[in-house]
């Protein structure tokens, strides 16, 4: 299993993955250690953020997702898609995991409300979701709604 942000390689030829056009800036971020401390997002930095992840919704000071799939196999093939790159960020979702689907929730346990990485990963997982329907579209992963 590759990593999401190399390039595709068509033909022998490197090319952009379409998404990239469309980068947000939260996809070139990392997520950082945070502390209990450290600040919790205000609302409307929250809603500003919001609109770079699209899909993701705000509810109890967490954000939340749902994901659909054709099969339990593709449902899987996600979840540790998301898996790993939780644990190369560093930060880590709740999931839930069905036949066909997953929902997913983020926040920042140690401040009990959302940080900046909570947009970082999800950014990050929305990157995946759409190279999953890309990689669909040529029947090789998952479909993702």
């Amino acid at each position: 299993m590759g990593n999401i942000f190399e390039k595709y390689q068509t033909n022998g030829l490197l090319a952009l993955h379409p998404f990239e056009f469309f980068m947000s800036t939260l996809l070139q971020k990392k997520c950082v250690p945070c502390e209990g401390g450290t600040p919790l997002i205000d609302e409307e930095t929250a809603r500003r953020l919001l609109s770079e992840i699209p899909k993701w919704m705000l509810r109890d000071k967490k954000l939340t997702r749902g994901f659909r799939f054709k099969d339990f196999k593709e449902t899987i093939a996600f979840v540790v898609q998301v898996a790993m790159l939780a644990e190369t960020e560093g930060h880590h979702p709740d999931m839930g995991v069905h036949w066909g689907r997953v929902e997913i929730e983020l926040w920042t346990h140690a401040i009990g409300g959302l940080s900046e990485n909570d947009f970082i990963l999800a950014a990050k997982i929305n990157a995946l979701s759409t190279s999953s329907s890309a990689a669909s579209a040529k029947g090789k992963a998952a479909h993702v709604s």
